[in-house]
């Protein structure tokens, strides 16, 4: 029996189930690898297709097995289609041209010309690597790039704790409302990454896309850096810098779907709607508006697993975030589910093709980097998602926990504050498989977009124009930032493996994103960042992002994260006071809007307490009215019930404390 079956009893009904899932990916593996198991070997695509030299040669290779001619056009030849760049079939669907040296010429724009029987039409190859935007006409044509190979200065950096992800768009993360650069991220972020103290840089649209506003989730070039943000050198650059700073980058990989273009994706690549994609009623995506790949064909297994390859050796990726995993594993896509018992993960709903697929791309991220991180944006709850492969998992290393954003958004809209029930947030925090490692987190980009809020937004809305001046007093923005700190800190205290944030959420960017478009007259003034607001001393937005500096810093010194249990020691309804213990650290929440307590008793282990943190310092827009750094003893046994120590401390409301504590030789250490 499978080990994700005997920790799991509820699962023993669906045995079967699982066990032919877990053979039938061990025997796709076997047959695509010929045996050997050696999965990056196979998954080398990006070296044979697209386009590459020889010592006298330029060597175009394309798979399109129902084309019956292809020819490359571009400015080289005025855009003609000549037999001297007519491709040769060269068997199994492979097509191949050779053109010297002399005829090509770096940054020259070019396309295929695909024949089929019955039709023609202009493609980018599938496997391209550059590919550039007309602006003037908006149309995309691949562009030939040669360069020498990028000379990389520093290695991974090697990570002691979980990840600390800073989640970033590269065109937004400019303050000028226009596209940013990988250079100006390079030169102007990621030294404020550093400064938080985030241990990864998580970078979205990556893979090309036609259409700026999909936030990079309509992938039509899947091994083409976003030519809107500068090359693929600047990207290595990018990357090799944030590696000399000990800081992973990982990226926002689309696998789940590929835009319905034609010309620029692979739609109708060979003319087929079948070549890469499902046929009939599985072929689009009825809620994305994009097409389905099939993972049962070998060959889109073969383009899929070489994108991750490639991006891990070419630009030295760390790992990955795949998106919208829900959406494959489930026929139906998840859409209309409510996943309220196992039986949602075995009702023959599932794409097992999907889920076969999915094995094989966590297996070979980590074959080629052992230390390499992969996550599922994944809201079903799909058992084994994150649990190794050989136990009968899929083989993911977290889960993003979908459920906490959405929890706190639903709470700060239906509740308010002074009936929010401090054990039913622990509760929604903490609830998790207990053998699966979730990425927890506030809110991400997902919440930050057009007709939604940030949770910055929600708790202080149009008050942040005219309020967020120090000199300023006003109680709706002295609210909102108190909870807006301790929403982020107990967040990131009980996040079950790793904690994400959005870039510029960490100071409270007003606001929503709204990428340019027809509605907002192709507006950027929403596509940007502005970090002149956490810079301007004279604005309090300064004061949460000195808290999450500081509160990110206090996880990582105290390696919280890597301890995974979270002992509540207190849970107060009628006070609306919470406290847990996390490895060597005592968390104590105020959540009472009203309420201060002054020699606040609570039972806590033996051991003296020393406050190092308060969400009420004046360096966070507080009043200090706790001294930090001050020690605290425990009442002895005597006093209460053997065994029992009770702490008496100063709470004042909507304020968050974390204590360290400090184990002592003897009882009377203690008092």
């Amino acid at each position: 029996m499978l080990e994700l079956i005997k920790r799991d009893t509820y699962l023993q009904p669906y045995q079967t189930i699982i066990e032919q899932r877990h053979d039938a990916y061990s025997e796709t593996k076997k047959n695509l690898t010929k045996g050997t198991g050696d999965l990056a070997s196979f998954a080398l695509g990006y070296l044979y297709y697209g386009m590459h030299e020889d010592a006298e040669n330029y060597i175009f290779r394309e798979w399109a097995p129902n084309a019956t001619e292809i020819f490359l056009k571009g400015d080289f030849n005025n855009w003609e289609i000549k037999n001297e760049y007519r491709f040769e079939a060269i068997g199994d669907g492979n097509w191949e041209l050779k053109v010297p040296k002399k005829q090509l010429k770096h940054k020259q724009l070019y396309k295929l010309q695909m024949v089929w029987d019955g039709g023609e039409g202009e493609r980018l190859p599938a496997y391209v690597r550059r590919v550039v935007q007309n602006e003037d006409t908006k149309v995309f044509d691949a562009q030939i790039w040669i360069v020498d190979s990028y000379n990389w200065q520093h290695k991974t950096p090697d990570i002691e704790n979980p990840p600390l992800i800073y989640e970033a768009h590269i065109g937004m993360a400019g303050e000028e409302p226009r596209v940013s650069s990988y250079n100006e991220f390079r030169e102007n972020v990621l030294p404020r990454i550093k400064k938080l103290g985030y241990n990864t840089l998580q970078l979205m649209a990556i893979q090309e896309h036609p259409y700026y506003g999909s936030f990079g989730y309509h992938v039509s070039n899947f091994f083409a850096c976003s030519s809107r943000f500068g090359t693929p050198e600047d990207l290595k650059m990018l990357i090799d810098e944030a590696h000399g700073m000990g800081i992973q980058v990982i990226m926002d990989i689309v696998h789940s779907h590929a835009v319905k273009n034609t010309t620029e994706g692979l739609g109708l690549y060979d003319g087929t709607p079948y070549q890469f994609f499902h046929e009939g009623v599985r072929r689009e995506h009825i809620a994305w508006d994009s097409l389905c790949f099939d993972y049962g064909k070998d060959q889109v297994i073969h383009f899929l697993l070489s994108n991750v390859q490639y991006w891990m050796q070419e630009f030295h990726f760390d790992g990955f975030r795949f998106d919208g995993v829900t959406s494959m594993l489930y026929l139906d896509h998840g859409l209309g589910r409510d996943f309220t018992g196992y039986h949602s993960y075995f009702d023959g709903g599932q794409d097992d093709d999907a889920i076969i697929y999915l094995k094989l791309a966590n297996e070979l991220v980590h074959e080629i980097n052992p230390k390499a991180i992969t996550i599922a944006e994944e809201m079903s709850g799909m058992p084994g998602l994150a649990s190794p492969i050989d136990e009968g998992g899929i083989g993911f290393d977290y889960r993003m926990a979908m459920g906490v954003p959405d929890f706190w958004i639903k709470l700060i809209k239906e509740v308010a504050d002074e009936n929010w029930q401090v054990g039913h947030i622990f509760y929604e925090l903490t609830n998790k498989r207990a053998e699966e490692k979730v990425i927890s987190y506030a809110e991400s980009h997902d919440q930050a977009l057009v007709g939604d809020k940030t949770i910055i937004f929600r708790l202080i809305d149009k008050e942040m124009y005219y309020h967020m001046d120090r000199e300023n007093q006003n109680l709706l923005v002295d609210r909102g930032m108190a909870l807006h700190k301790i929403i982020r800190l107990i967040t990131l205290a009980t996040a079950g493996g790793g904690y994400l944030n959005f870039m510029g959420n960490e100071f409270g960017h007003p606001e929503w994103i709204d990428f340019p478009r027809y509605g907002n007259d192709w507006s950027y003034n929403h596509a940007r960042r502005q970090w002149s607001l956490a810079d301007d001393d004279s604005l309090r937005f300064q004061f949460l992002q000195n808290f999450d500096n500081a509160m990110i810093h206090l996880v990582k010194e105290h390696h919280t994260l890597r301890e995974p249990f979270v002992n509540k020691i207190w849970d107060n309804q009628g006070d609306q006071v919470l406290a847990f213990i996390r490895g060597n650290l005592l968390f104590v929440f105020n959540f009472n809007p009203l309420k201060s307590f002054p020699d606040y008793g609570m039972t806590v282990p033996a051991a003296r307490y020393q406050l190092i943190l308060s969400s009420d310092e004046k360096r966070f827009g507080g009043y200090d009215l706790v001294e930090v750094q001050k020690e605290y003893a425990v009442e002895t046994p005597e006093k209460l019930t053997k065994g029992d120590y009770r702490l008496k401390i100063y709470i004042p409301a909507r304020t968050a404390l974390v204590f360290q504590m400090r184990k002592s030789k003897s009882v009377e250490d203690l008092g």
